[in-house]
């Protein structure tokens, strides 16, 4: 987000506007979607240790990874693509800035499709108690590069609900 956008963004926070300068304060960024002066659709993006209340889990991405989270659509902009669209943005800009495995973690709700039209791929799913599947995709991500809640969810934690977490794997070179 550019200097100067922060009252946008804390009209479209709402409720949570305390939160964004914390979160920047930690490192964080901010991604948006305008439509004149108001921010209509924003996700954050975290290259440190961040809490998932999804899964009640910490992800600690590597040092080429990041976690893409909280990300909101107001509900006058919904069903527009505006999620997919800020995705594909998130997406590319780590890239160019040299990462290429991003996280998410999603409990459902109907946005698993833009997920998955983003580029990312399932990497587990979790149910209200145990580890319902998971696989790994060979082609993604630097070896060493799993966070914490993948191995959590190796280990079978006891989790609130369905969860799936996905990763955006790393292009490959032809």
């Amino acid at each position: 987000m550019a200097p100067g956008s922060a009252p946008a963004l804390a009209t479209a926070m709402a409720a949570e506007a305390e939160l964004a300068e914390v979160r920047f304060a930690r490192g964080c960024r901010c991604f948006a979607a305008w439509e004149g002066a108001d921010v209509i659709a924003y996700g954050w993006l975290s290259r440190r240790p961040e809490w998932i209340g999804e899964v009640r889990l910490e992800i600690a991405p590597a040092a080429t990874d990041a976690y893409v989270w909280n990300c909101v659509t107001l509900p006058g902009h919904r069903r527009r693509g505006l999620f997919r669209a800020l995705l594909v943005f998130i997406c590319a800009r780590s890239r160019e800035e040299g990462r290429f495995l991003l996280w998410m973690a999603s409990a459902g709700g109907g946005a698993e499709k833009a997920v998955v039209d983003a580029g990312f791929s399932p990497v587990l799913a979790l149910n209200e108690h145990r580890l319902a599947g998971w696989r790994r995709l060979a082609a993604s991500g630097a070896p060493g590069s799993e966070p914490d809640a993948v191995a959590a969810a190796r280990a079978g934690l006891a989790l609130g609900r369905r969860t799936v977490i996905g990763r955006r794997p790393a292009p490959r070179v032809h």
